[in-house]
C-alpha cells in the first residue's frame, strides 16, 4: 500500500502568550499543500523496519515520528509488524509539517488497514502525543489552530485556483531557536477576520511573528520574501518557524532558479 502525506503552510502565525507550562499559546491558519508529498510504501513484515530513501533526516530511527506513530498503535492494539519505505521529498526544517504529516498518515493507514475503528477524534488525541502539528493532518483541511497549536477550528478557505511557490534555503531553524527571542503579544488584527478578506489585502493584516527576529539573523529569508513580491506574489510569508518562504500568485509563473535553492511550485 502506498500513501502520500502532504505538506502544509502557515498563513499567519501569532505568538500570543507564554504559558505557565513553558510552552506558548499561538494562533495560525494551516493550509494543506496537497501536491507536495512524501511517498510511503507499507508492507506487512515479520519485524518492524523503517527505511528512508529520500532526504537524509539525520536522526535515529527511534526519533522518526513515523516510528513513534507505529509504536503508539502497536502498543495499544494487536497489529502485525510492518515495513515502511519512506521516500522523503518534503524539505525538513522548513515549517512545512512533513514529519508530522508522515506520522499522521501512518496512523490513519494503520487504523483503516487493520480495521481498528478508531475515531478521528481519538486519532487526533494519539497524534497530539507525537507532535503538536500531527493532529491537523488527521482531517487535513484548512484549519484555524490555537492554544499550543493543538486546538482546531475548521475554516472555509479554498485557494485551489491560486499558484504556490515555495523557496527553501539550506537553513535549519530549530524550535528552540525560533522561540528564543519571541515576545508574545496580542495580534494587531484578528486572524480569522483577516483571512476572510481578499488575498490582495492579506499582507496588510496577516504576519508571522517569527519573521522579525529570524529575518535579522538570516537575511536571505527576507530577500526571498521580497523577491517573491517582485515576481508578482499577492501574498508572501515564512511558513511556521521557517526556513521556507512561500508566495501565492494569481497565475502560474516560472522561477527557474533562485541562487540554486530548493524551489517547488504548483497550483494549490
Amino acid at each position: 500500500m502506498i500513501i502520500q502525506p502532504n505538506a502544509k503552510i502557515n498563513i499567519g502565525l501569532n505568538i500570543t502568550e507564554k504559558r505557565n507550562d513553558g510552552f506558548h499559546n499561538l494562533e495560525s491558519v494551516f493550509y494543506p499543500v496537497y501536491n507536495l508529498t512524501d511517498k510511503i510504501l507499507i508492507t506487512e513484515s515479520k519485524n518492524f523496519n523503517l527505511v528512508n530513501n529520500g532526504i537524509d533526516l539525520k536522526i535515529k530511527k527511534e526519533q522518526n515520528l513515523i516510528y513513534k506513530a507505529f509504536k503508539a498503535i502497536k502498543n495499544n492494539y494487536n497489529i502485525p509488524n510492518i515495513k515502511i519505505d519512506l521516500q522523503k521529498n518534503i524539505p525538513i526544517g522548513a515549517g512545512l509539517g512533513g514529519g508530522s504529516a508522515d506520522a499522521s498518515f501512518v496512523l490513519k493507514f494503520l487504523n483503516k488497514y487493520f480495521n481498528l475503528k478508531i475515531t478521528n477524534s481519538d486519532l487526533e488525541i494519539i497524534a497530539s502525543d507525537i507532535c503538536s502539528d500531527c493532529p491537523f493532518f488527521i482531517n487535513n483541511a484548512p484549519t484555524f489552530v490555537y492554544e499550543k497549536g493543538n486546538k482546531f477550528n475548521k475554516i472555509n478557505l479554498n485557494l485551489s485556483k491560486y499558484f504556490l511557490v515555495i523557496i527553501k534555503p539550506d537553513i535549519f531553524i530549530s524550535t528552540a531557536e525560533a522561540y528564543s527571542k519571541i515576545k508574545p503579544k496580542e495580534p494587531d488584527y484578528d486572524l480569522i477576520s483577516s483571512i476572510e478578506k481578499p488575498i490582495e489585502q492579506w499582507k496588510d493584516f496577516i504576519s508571522n511573528d517569527f519573521e522579525k527576529h529570524i529575518f535579522k539573523k538570516y537575511k536571505i529569508l527576507a530577500e526571498i520574501k521580497q523577491y517573491l513580491y517582485l515576481q508578482g506574489a499577492i501574498f508572501a510569508a515564512m511558513s511556521g518557524s521557517g526556513s521556507s518562504i512561500f508566495g501565492i500568485f494569481n497565475k502560474k509563473i516560472i522561477i527557474k532558479d533562485y541562487n540554486n535553492l530548493y524551489i517547488w511550485s504548483n497550483f494549490m
